[in-house]
């Protein structure tokens, strides 16, 4: 009820959400000003931070931590401390429409919904508006030297986070995917080298992992028999598959869709690793005991 009276209260507003997905390191905060001046956006929020313009006006980067998954925890508003901020800030501020990039919409999603906005009503994906080309040299820059962009100007950058600024960039867009601006403008984004890119990306064993869901299932529902788990991973997170044995009787749909919710929340709360989905097979139903 709390979401759906907060979402009404924006949308009473004529405030618009916009959401700009990829993969980790394909190039999205670098193209995040292209995408704001191409749909008229005035407010951005990147890796735990609230942008308007050319300056920082709440939330803390996800950038400056020490490592992986407290940068993705930074980047999802895990804390309330954080997320508290960055929604006063956004009550506090007069804006219309509002970008949200993430590495995958579930992720844009998750971010409304801790921050108690309306969900994106459009998608833009970073393979609209970069190359095949440019997106496989954004990935290499990423891994080969570990740079990130902050679609903001260095000055801004070094006052706030001095320890990881690396370098500054400037783009003059003469155009805009689709359209022309109404004018060009030159932007300056800020390069750094986030403590967690230099000591390599923190991932959690497949055991451990699989550890975690055997125990939420059963503590979930105890009669359910978990029977087998895939996982897979990507740029995006984590993707399970569990194959499960159920009691004749139980209501699947709405059951299936509790225990996805749970597996879900649990893992990220406790570890900081992103599950971008669980799927759930019935393999087959057993008598009740």
């Amino acid at each position: 009820m709390l979401r759906f009276l907060s979402e009404v209260l924006w949308l009473a507003k004529g405030v618009r959400v916009y959401a700009l997905v990829g993969e980790s390191g394909t190039g999205k905060s670098f193209r995040a000003k292209l995408v704001a001046q191409k749909y008229g956006i005035e407010m951005i929020i990147d890796d735990g931070l609230l942008i308007r313009g050319d300056s920082i006006i709440a939330g803390k980067s996800a950038k400056k931590e020490q490592i992986y998954m407290s940068a993705v925890k930074t980047a999802l508003f895990h804390e309330k401390a954080h997320r508290d901020e960055v929604a006063r800030a956004l009550q506090r501020e007069k804006f219309r429409k509002l970008l949200v990039i993430g590495t995958s919409e579930r992720m844009t999603t998750k971010i409304c919904d801790r921050l108690q906005i309306p969900h994106p009503v459009k998608v833009v994906k970073i393979e609209d508006i970069a190359s095949k080309e440019d997106i496989a040299k954004a990935v290499r820059s990423r891994k080969v030297e570990g740079k990130h962009v902050i679609p903001v100007p260095a000055l801004e950058i070094r006052r706030n986070y001095p320890s990881i600024f690396y370098d500054s960039i400037r783009v003059f867009l003469k155009k805009s995917f689709g359209a022309a601006p109404a004018r060009p403008r030159l932007y300056e984004k800020s390069v750094v080298r986030p403590e967690y890119a230099k000591r390599g990306r923190v991932s959690i064993s497949e055991a451990a992992l699989s550890q975690m869901v055997v125990h939420c299932v059963d503590e979930f529902d105890e009669t359910v028999r978990l029977r087998k788990i895939n996982i897979r991973s990507d740029t995006q997170g984590y993707r399970l598959t569990i194959v499960l044995e159920v009691p004749y009787g139980t209501k699947l749909a709405s059951n299936a869709r509790a225990l996805q919710e749970y597996i879900i929340e649990n893992i990220e709360r406790f570890t900081g690793i992103l599950i971008e989905e669980v799927n759930i097979v019935i393999d087959r139903f057993a008598t009740r005991r």
